[in-house]
């Protein structure tokens, strides 16, 4: 195996579709052996004992194969390119300049701000301008450096750099200046060779051998190419078009370009002066790309197969298992029913949004030994923290430590593999996202309840429609990430009498937006307030793509208490408490259905994920920031311990908070009921754990009884 790659992997592109949608699985294997396809239903992900264990069902289909080994190379970096720009005869004078910021300063990298190749491929670049580590820059002509100039460089500063060749005189020379500052460092040599070619292509912020290499990590502005004998040959103003992957060439000849591996857009630039944050009002001062060595959310890989969804395939949650030699990898995606025919009446939704934004996530606590701590309980066994390479998530941060804004599915995600465990070092499932939707899937299908699955892409896209014939919605344990489409049409559906369980914790939390162009990036800004892996720049909080204020859907007038009754007040680790019933769920006959064959006062006091039904994240009923004063409060979890904390959105100083109340109250799960005079009800518990507690003794237990009660009831 070759040292830091993943033997086996790939992906699957959607990760969603009905009857009739083809999904293509593209596949890298290192080999020697073949590999072949096997199409599993997922029943259950969860490889602990202690429950189901891990389940699935073998379909009886043709794939082909077995396939042939071939390992599928991936390039991270982004950078910016035009193509086929026209010089000047043999006597002009060409000038390169640019603005540029450099986020991270090493003394032996190499960092391209902007190249001049051939038109054909080659392995020498003609000229390139590179930071000469943290002292200058260097101006390198055919692949020997020619020019320096030594200028000490500051994180996040602003500088000026020009180089130029004179054909006719074969001198060749650099200069960078200091901004802000007013120093400046200038140096000139002799220029071999002194020819132009004809055609050349320009890149931005990366360097050339047969591809992208050298990348920079920082922000460009106004990258151009001047001739002191034809005058502006090309010059790139990044505040234009600012949701596409173009870059427009402002100069007469139109020399436009494209964007590789989405660079973070909508960037404050040199001028801006804090007098404006929002790009689209004055965007001369967004002028700025942010370009990272790292950036990748396509990996690019040629498929290898395809999979047309039949007719009679029920809707689900399936896999695509590889199989060669001794390894072994799934590529999950999603079957819904065809549109405008569901074929039951119970809908789950599947958060894969939220998914893809926590794809590939490197825990900041994750230690050696959790990788031998999974494959002792028989986990997957890739974990982000070790394949870096393959991407991180918007949870971490890049090289040059800013915050990893956009999310993609187009590439291999460790974490949303059946058997991934997310914690391993604790005495429980250890189970996030897409492993702990399965305890409630599996759950749904031991119980007898048919359903159908919509994805928040379907939700995005065609709306409250993508709803239409069902009876009820149900969320899995974590719907954090949602675009304003798909609060639109939960709440459409709401307010049309739909009925709403919403089982998790921390739920539609995060304002996200998709790419206008490919439908598979997602962009999160974390602007101000909530739980931050990192935490927006000061003017960055817009998003790129579609114009939105990014952040908490809370201080987007839209807090997670005016869909699903309750909303994000209490992170702790990952240990489950219980709830407690409330008086109002013995004295009310509206809420005795919910508790029919439950005599017990305290609910899930057990759990396949932190040992509890009501643990690591936690919402609360709130009037004061949108829930429905008429929901009654029937259940109401207790016994957090002292490393549970108050989301940061409510903490005002470190004595007082913005609900006035001591904090220790505001660190519960409550569970909720309401019937809305449209016939709509709502049932919400306010746990990221609580689906974790539904197969616990074979699902005898309260939880499962509860929820059971309160679905055959909204689905009657």
């Amino acid at each position: 195996m070759k040292s830091g790659t993943v033997p086996l992997t790939g992906y699957a592109d959607p990760l969603s579709g009905r009857p009739g949608d083809t999904i293509e699985f593209k596949v890298s294997s290192l080999g020697p052996h073949p590999w072949q396809a096997t199409l599993v239903r997922v029943l259950c992900a969860d490889p602990n004992p202690a429950g189901p264990g891990m389940v699935e069902e073998v379909l009886p289909v043709d794939l082909g194969g077995p396939f042939p080994a071939r390992e599928q190379p991936f390039r991270p970096g982004s950078f910016g390119i035009a193509d086929d720009i026209g010089l000047p005869d043999c006597t002009a004078v060409v000038r390169l300049s640019a603005l540029f910021s450099p986020f991270l300063l090493e003394t032996e990298k190499r960092q391209a701000i902007m190249t001049l190749a051939g038109q054909e491929p080659s392995t020498t670049p003609f000229a390139v301008i590179e930071l000469a580590g943290t002292d200058g820059v260097v101006f390198r002509v055919g692949g020997e450096t020619v020019a320096a100039a030594a200028l000490p460089f500051r994180r996040r500063h602003w500088y000026r750099v020009e180089a130029w060749l004179d054909a006719g005189t074969g001198e060749c020379g650099v200069a960078v200046s200091d901004i802000e500052k007013g120093h400046k460092a200038t140096g000139r040599d002799a220029w071999k060779d002194a020819a132009f070619p004809a055609r050349i292509r320009c890149l931005i912020a990366a360097g050339w051998d047969r591809g992208a290499v050298h990348h920079f990590n920082g922000k460009i502005e106004a990258p151009a190419i001047h001739s002191d004998e034809s005058g502006v040959l090309a010059a790139w103003d990044f505040s234009r078009e600012i949701s596409s992957t173009r870059i427009i060439d402002t100069a007469p000849g139109k020399h436009h370009g494209r964007l590789v591996n989405h660079p973070a857009r909508a960037m404050t630039g040199f001028s801006w002066d804090g007098s404006e944050m929002n790009w689209r009002h004055r965007p001369s001062h967004y002028a700025a790309i942010h370009f990272h060595e790292d950036d990748i959310v396509d990996f690019g890989w040629d498929t290898d197969f395809s999979f047309t969804i039949p007719d009679d395939l029920p809707s689900g949650s399936y896999a695509m298992r590889i199989d060669g030699g001794e390894h072994r990898d799934w590529l999950p995606f999603f079957v819904l029913p065809p549109r405008g025919r569901p074929a039951n009446r119970l809908c789950i939704l599947v958060s894969t949004f939220t998914y893809a934004v926590y794809g590939n996530h490197a825990r900041p606590d994750f230690m050696p030994e959790w990788v031998d701590l999974a494959a002792g309980k028989g986990g997957y066994p890739w974990s982000p923290a070790v394949y870096r390479q393959y991407g991180l998530s918007t949870y971490n941060v890049h090289r040059d430590g800013s915050g990893i804004c956009h999310a993609s599915h187009r590439r291999p995600l460790f974490n949303m593999r059946p058997g991934y465990i997310t914690f391993p070092n604790l005495d429980c499932s250890g189970l996030r996202h897409y492993q702990a939707d399965s305890h409630l899937l599996y759950w749904l299908e031991r119980q007898g309840f048919g359903f159908d699955i919509v994805t928040d892409r379907e939700l995005h896209e065609e709306g409250v429609s993508a709803l239409d014939g069902y009876a009820a919605v149900c969320t899995g344990s974590h719907p954090e990430y949602h675009t304003p489409q798909t609060l639109d049409a939960l709440s459409d559906w709401r307010r049309q009498g739909g009925h709403f369980i919403y089982l998790g914790g921390n739920g539609f939390y995060w304002r996200v937006a998709l790419h206008p162009e490919d439908r598979g990036v997602i962009e999160i800004r974390r602007a101000e307030g909530g739980i931050r892996a990192w935490a927006a720049e000061p003017g960055e909080y817009y998003h790129a793509f579609d114009g939105g204020y990014g952040g908490l859907w809370r201080r987007n007038r839209r807090p997670p208490q005016l869909l699903g009754g309750v909303g994000f007040s209490a992170q702790g680790t990952f240990l489950g408490s219980h709830y407690r019933r409330t008086r109002l769920s013995r004295e009310d006959p509206g809420v005795a259905f919910i508790f029919e064959g439950i005599e017990d006062d305290v609910l899930g006091d057990f759990g396949l994920c932190g040992g509890g039904a009501a643990g690591f994240e936690l919402d609360r009923f709130d009037p004061e920031l949108g829930s429905d004063p008429e929901i009654r409060v029937i259940a109401r979890s207790e016994g957090h311990g002292d490393d549970y904390t108050l989301v940061p959105e409510d903490r005002l100083t470190h004595i007082t908070n913005w609900p006035g109340v001591p904090e220790r109250d505001l660190i519960r799960a409550d569970m909720v009921y309401q019937e809305l005079e449209n016939g709509g009800r709502l049932f919400a518990t306010g746990s990221i754990t609580f689906c974790g507690s539904l197969l616990v003794n074979g699902g005898d237990n309260n939880i499962s009884r509860l929820l059971d009660n309160v679905i055959r009831r909204f689905l009657e």
